[in-house]
């Protein structure tokens, strides 16, 4: 452990007392994952002792004090390497730094609550206090979602309105990273389906709707689930309780009545389904008058999406618009569907054999062909029926090395703005330390040099880079890691996104830099308005988290209070579950990243015969992944 210290610390500088213990304790704690502890738990217990459970915040210190009382088993006099440490420094350490970061809540024994504010707190200042006081600490604002100038905007009108509540707040503005996903598609055929809601025995209990305006316009009628152009002569002669006559896009006769008009237009109903295109023709006949016809405009135009199944061929390209792999208007099957990429250069660096997830892994596939016109990708993951895959929509590649740094030019440029009105940045795509000293360089550059730093680890790679990371952001003043584990599920595997989480606290706790938890469900969360059982137990253990992270939805405010709740039910300080990390490849003794770890194992027959099983069949099943 010493002489892992002294290698890691040689390469470092510029850090001061606090984050050179902290990055001295990192290196401890790594030499330590070298060696197989369920192997010396064995030994250990054949003397009754045990290895200590809460190594990682002092880990040296922990380990001098076990060898100094097997000394005093053995008869020799004890000899420490260091002084025994003060138990309360680490959690001082990691209490100072969150305080820093996300200020203390005096009175609310909880970790702070991170909102991710919608589109709505923009123009509604109402929705924003009930934020305040439903138990919001801390505003997220995304620049992928909000431009520069409105995430500047809503900062202001969020200090404005807490001024006003009484309730301090703090902004953080997370940059946007390399974008990678699924360019445009090509929009589907103009079809507006509206279906009446029935109940139980097939009574109508909600007829369709449709607001009719003048071509061209755009004002809403009331009451209308959707609208419709139509010429304005013909629009002016419309009377309530008048019948339009029309023949939909299946060929059915269907029939709509005026059910009243406005100044923004007339609205229509009807009991049956019913599928309008730009050639349905509109048919009124008053009377004692000559039928008059009307075709339709300004129909909403269908998102464009692409329908994929297990097996299909999807073709990754370059540039233009992504189309399926049949023509709709000859109905003749073409070779394959196509999609664009919105960084083309990712796929150079695309080899045969390797993964690629789409829409947070609702859609997988394997590369089979590298060509010079794009990567083809066969479908080997979607839903039994197919799954459709849009535009917009994020694109994993856990087997591929990215060179992409996480600081983009329009990330630099929107710098200038959090330096001005954000109190923490997000850095996205965090995957290497040097991505961390940039984001240092700019901030100072920006005289913002104080600003509070959260790294955002969701990447593969960023996670076997984690400890390099974590000794480059110890030169931050006030640094956090916030653990996207939706997306680190995706990037390396479902059925490890545990371990990988485990690794993760005890790496964080280790280095006594603070734990952001993104909590998982977001539907549930804050489309029901309701949290599941399983995220109000990750919210209630918060493993040792400074903070939590909640998602926009439309039944957030909900969502809100009964996480509010649930965290003031847990302590103040939670304590980390930190159970001995197996060795892993993962990070090698000095934390450069992926390395091989040559384990240091002890003789079988040293060990007690019950303690043998276990420690083989963690080994085989090690094996086996």
């Amino acid at each position: 452990m010493v002489e892992v210290e002294s290698r890691v610390l040689s390469r470092l500088d510029g850090l001061d007392p606090m984050a050179l213990d902290s990055a001295r304790n990192l290196a401890h704690w790594l030499a330590i994952r070298a060696f197989d502890l369920q192997r010396i738990e064995g030994r250990l217990a054949q003397v009754g002792l045990a290895w200590p459970a809460r190594a990682g915040p002092q880990p040296l210190a922990s380990v001098d004090r076990l060898r100094a009382i097997l000394q005093q088993l053995a008869g020799i006099a004890p000899e420490f390497v260091v002084e025994p440490a003060r138990e309360h420094e680490p959690a001082d350490t990691r209490r100072g730094r969150a305080e820093a970061l996300f200020g203390a809540l005096p009175g609310r024994p909880r970790a702070p609550i991170m909102v991710t504010l919608p589109r709505a707190a923009a123009v509604d200042d109402a929705l924003v206090g009930r934020l305040l006081l439903g138990g919001m600490d801390i505003a997220r604002l995304d620049f992928s979602q909000d431009s520069a100038d409105e995430c500047a905007a809503l900062a202001a009108r969020l200090r404005r309105v807490a001024a006003s509540t009484g309730r301090a707040v703090k902004v953080m503005m997370e940059l946007a990273g390399p974008r990678l996903r699924t360019g445009p598609i090509s929009a589907g055929p103009v079809v507006l389906k509206l279906k009446p809601v029935r109940d139980a025995l097939g009574s109508v209990v909600s007829p369709v709707r449709l607001g009719l305006r003048a071509a061209g316009a755009q004002a809403a009628v009331p009451g209308a689930m959707a609208h419709a152009g139509v010429d304005a002569t013909w629009l002016a002669a419309l009377e309530i309780a008048d019948p339009i006559d029309f023949v939909d896009a299946r060929g059915t006769t269907r029939r709509l009545t005026v059910l009243g008009r406005c100044d923004q237009g007339v609205l229509v109903e009807g009991t049956r389904t019913i599928y309008l295109t730009p050639e349905t023709r509109f048919r009124l006949q008053s009377r004692g008058q000559h039928a008059t016809e009307t075709t339709l405009c300004d129909l909403p135009v269908m998102e464009g999406r692409l329908l994929l199944r297990r097996g299909d061929t999807l073709r990754l390209v370059r540039h233009g618009l992504g189309h399926e792999a049949s023509d709709g208007s000859a109905r003749k099957r073409v070779a394959v569907a196509t999609v664009a990429c919105t960084m083309p250069e990712t796929l150079d660096a695309l080899r045969k054999g390797e993964r690629v997830w789409f829409d947070r892994a609702r859609i997988g596939g394997v590369v089979r062909r590298v060509t010079p016109k794009g990567v083809e990708v066969e479908i080997t993951e979607a839903a039994e029926d197919g799954s459709w895959l849009g535009g917009d929509k994020r694109i994993n590649l856990p087997d591929t090395v990215l060179d992409l740094p996480a600081l983009t030019p329009r990330d630099i440029e929107d710098l200038a703005v959090v330096a001005r009105h954000a109190d923490l940045v997000g850095l996205s795509f965090t995957q290497r330390a040097a991505d961390v000293k940039r984001l240092r360089h700019h901030l100072h550059r920006l005289g913002a040099g104080e600003i509070g730093v959260v790294l955002r680890l969701e990447t593969r790679r960023g996670f076997e880079q984690l400890p390099q990371v974590l000794f480059a952001a110890l030169a931050c003043r006030a640094v956090a890691v916030l653990v996207a584990r939706d997306d680190l599920a995706v990037e390396c595997g479902f059925e490890r996104v545990a371990e990988r989480q485990e690794e993760i606290v005890a790496a964080c706790e280790a280095a006594r830099v603070p734990l952001v938890w993104a909590m998982q469900g977001p539907e549930s969360r804050t489309r029901a308005g309701l949290l599941s059982l399983a995220e109000v137990t990750d919210a209630a253990l918060d493993v040792g988290a400074a903070c939590v992270v909640l998602d926009k939805g439309p039944r957030l405010l909900d969502a809100l209070c009964v996480l509010d709740r649930a965290l003031l039910r847990t302590r103040s300080e939670p304590v980390a579950l930190n159970p001995p990390v197996p060795a892993s490849a993962a990070w090698d003794g000095v934390g450069s990243g992926p390395a091989k770890v040559q384990l240091k194992r002890s003789p079988k027959a040293a060990m007690p015969a019950g303690a043998r099983g276990r420690p083989e069949r963690a080994e085989a099943l090690r094996t086996s992944r």
